[in-house]
């Protein structure tokens, strides 16, 4: 499997000449799920969730389907009739050659005052972990944790703990749009001094083999 770092939320996935897109959002590039044969997206959100451009990628391409919650599968189904999937905690499907394993419920709390939203995560292949806006533990092993550094609703501490529960073999940032160039070395220094798994920033368009 080959991931390709995307801004912000944003991977694509690649193994036997097909690619699965998770979370391509407003923060990430405009052509993100552009020549996707399947998206994932964990929740409605704008940085995870552009209805634009995720109809793009659909238009483009009539045999891609998508795979989400109801909040975003709603927006989409009418018009792609049979193409989006409806998922919840504790579903498993094969989207474009990939077995996936949905985790989670719950966005995490950002404040008390802000309603929680229904948020989902998808284990790849038994390997890659994508937790979306939530610190869900997969309850299984996991290779590579696509980690959320850095967010409204988290702290370092947190991350940390995280990223020690799971027990991955290595994390590779995610949701770091809002990161400037001073804090990342601050953020992946942490995490990568105190959780005892590999940790590899990539930049944006960087891809390595899993």
């Amino acid at each position: 499997m080959r991931l390709t770092k995307k801004s912000h939320a944003c991977v694509r996935l690649e193994k036997d000449g097909r690619t699965l897109v998770v979370d391509p959002g407003a923060f990430s590039e405009s052509d993100a799920a552009l020549g996707a044969d399947a998206v994932l997206v964990t929740h409605e959100h704008p940085d995870h969730f552009e209805e634009g451009r995720l109809r793009a990628a659909l238009e483009a391409n009539p045999a891609a389907e998508v795979w989400t919650l109801r909040s975003v599968a709603d927006a989409l189904s009418a018009a792609f009739s049979g193409r989006v999937h409806t998922v919840g905690h504790g579903d498993a499907f094969t989207a474009a050659g990939f077995d996936v394993e949905v985790h989670g419920e719950l966005h995490a709390v950002i404040h008390p005052d802000i309603p929680r939203i229904t948020n989902v995560g998808f284990l790849v292949d038994g390997a890659v972990f994508h937790p979306g806006d939530a610190l869900t533990v997969p309850g299984r092993p996991v290779e590579t944790l696509l980690l959320p550094i850095m967010a409204p609703w988290s702290k370092v501490s947190e991350v940390i703990d995280y990223v020690r529960e799971v027990k991955p073999v290595r994390t590779i940032d995610v949701h770091d749009a809002l990161l400037t160039g001073l804090a990342r070395p601050v953020y992946g220094g942490h995490v990568g001094r105190l959780t005892g798994a590999d940790h590899e920033p990539l930049e944006p368009g960087a891809a390595r083999d899993l």
